[in-house]
């Protein structure tokens, strides 16, 4: 996806940020920053704690939103935004179709942070 913004004109970082934020509250339901919050993550890479299930929707979000930037000849962070919204709605009706059928939730607090005393040890260890 950042490649496909580098070449249309997204040149500030901010700029992707803001992309990449629309992309992920309109699949999950919540911004980068709340889905973090909700995993209890401060530091880490929200990717690196997602479920496989969310690693999936966010994949079908940025594929979707790509597609359609491709379609739309999309440059600059304006019209960008378009394709970002309308390819994170693809991965939010089949988040919901999925939810409705399993019953389950897809974005959860699971993660894999390793438990605080594991952790410091962890970091004794790695130093």
């Amino acid at each position: 996806m950042t490649d496909y913004w580098k070449n249309h004109e997204v040149t500030k970082e901010n700029e992707y940020a803001i992309l990449t934020n629309i992309i992920h509250e309109e699949w999950s339901g919540l911004s980068v920053k709340d889905h973090k919050i909700l995993k209890k993550l401060k530091t880490q890479n929200l990717r690196d704690h997602m479920t496989d299930a969310e690693l999936v929707f966010t994949a079908l979000a940025e594929l979707s939103t790509r597609q359609i930037a491709e379609t739309m000849k999309a440059r600059g962070l304006k019209e960008n935004k378009v394709p970002a919204k309308k390819g994170g709605k693809i991965a939010k009706d089949a988040r919901k179709a999925l939810e409705k059928k399993t019953g389950k939730q897809i974005v959860t607090d699971e993660n894999y942070l390793l438990p605080e005393s594991e952790d410091t040890a962890h970091k004794k260890v790695k130093k």
